[in-house]
């Protein structure tokens, strides 16, 4: 049996990442507004991972997948937001953006894999 599902572990682990960036935000910078909508769709993408895996369908796994992709997309907004006004250096921003990059093309496999084996 297979235990070893990549992207579970790497957006679980964004997530806790997020989670802890929040915490930096708004306790070191006094930022609270950009930070929670971070917080929302940063610990959005490994929730929705968790649910399509546990999906019904093939089709209900796509779905849960797909707000996956859009909630990385907006996370990488308020990720590029938050370095662009200066509540995070492009140092302290850079590899976070990185992994959300990494995120986003992984999940984008995926989804094309399930497309192409459901002829969407």
């Amino acid at each position: 049996m297979k235990t070893e599902n990549a992207i579970l572990e790497k957006s679980y682990a964004f997530a806790i990442r997020i989670v802890k960036l929040y915490r930096y935000l708004t306790e070191k910078k006094n930022e609270y507004v950009l930070s929670k909508q971070l917080l929302r769709s940063g610990t959005s993408i490994g929730a929705n991972v968790e649910e399509g895996i546990g999906g019904q369908s093939e089709k209900d796994f796509l779905t849960k997948l797909n707000i996956a992709y859009k909630e990385a997309r907006e996370t990488k907004y308020w990720l590029r937001i938050l370095r662009d006004t200066g509540y995070l250096s492009p140092k302290e921003s850079k590899a976070i953006i990185e992994d959300c990059d990494e995120i986003l093309k992984i999940v984008t496999a995926i989804l094309n894999t399930v497309k192409k084996k459901l002829n969407y």
